[in-house]
């Protein structure tokens, strides 16, 4: 068996125990939104394993891991210290344990489960991107690590602005529209959907390069149609009502915009 195939085999069998573990974590704290950080740990602790496992010695490779890290560290801490820590479920969770009913507890261990061959999908780009680097720095390197640092500035940025926001009683029941909010209802789901683009133009050249264009693509898909924009935008039109519908007519949904006029 090759290494890669070990690595991969190892990473879907150690994934797989420890999305158990932290579904029964989640149980015993009432609180499914545990199941966010799953993935942007896991994603962290891959790469590291991948560069361990395959002892790279190229320095963009270095540069590409670091990067990873940094992301990785970041939403975690975030997830952590805005969703779980607070104790208070997240709306798209307690809408489908009440839609789920009696199932909720088997389906949400599904949901679990499910962030693991989601990480290994996010891994390849991550891979193929630390693989790709056999010599110096070049001009899409350097491209890379500027869209990188844009992302990672842009989505820290907006989390800011919101929880500042929200943690302000005056703005009870308001929409945030101060700074990036200003420009996209979704601006963070923006920044990390541009955060993928980086591993493009990182693997740029490689025989595998097509192989990268899974993170923005899947990305995107997640994000605008699925598990991002969607259920967010239900939630704030349930708590915000015509506040929120105001909101969606001036301002885009995911990519930043110049906002339009309000309609009288």
């Amino acid at each position: 068996m090759s290494s890669a195939a070990v690595y991969w085999l190892s990473l879907l069998g150690v994934g797989w125990v420890s999305a158990t573990v932290l579904y029964g974590l989640s149980r015993r704290v009432g609180l499914i939104a545990v199941v966010d950080t799953l993935w942007s740990l896991g994603i962290g602790l891959g790469a590291v394993a991948y560069w361990i496992a395959f002892q790279s010695q190229e320095q963009m490779a270095f540069v590409v891991l670091s990067l990873v890290i940094l992301w990785s560290s970041r939403l975690t801490y975030h997830l952590i210290t805005d969703r779980v820590l607070p104790g208070k479920e997240d709306p798209r969770y307690a809408r489908l344990a009440k839609y789920w009913g009696a199932a909720a507890p088997r389906n949400f261990l599904f949901l679990f489960w499910a962030q693991v061959p989601l990480v290994a999908i996010f891994l390849i780009p991550i891979t193929v991107a630390m693989s790709a680097q056999d010599g110096g720095a070049g001009v899409a390197d350097f491209l890379a690590v500027l869209v990188a640092v844009v992302a990672f500035v842009g989505e820290g940025v907006a989390d800011r602005q919101l929880s500042r926001f929200r943690s302000n009683p005056e703005n009870r029941g308001g929409v945030c529209q101060v700074g990036l909010w200003r420009y996209s209802r979704h601006p963070n789901y923006f920044f990390e959907w541009l955060h993928w683009w980086a591993y493009v133009f990182f693997a740029w050249g490689h025989s595998s390069w097509l192989l990268t264009w899974i993170g923005p693509l899947v990305m995107f898909l997640f994000l605008r149609y699925i598990s991002g924009v969607p259920p967010a935008e239900k939630s704030s039109l349930e708590s915000r009502g015509s506040a929120y519908r105001q909101y969606q007519k001036t301002t885009n949904a995911f990519f930043p915009w110049k906002p339009q006029k309000a309609e009288s």
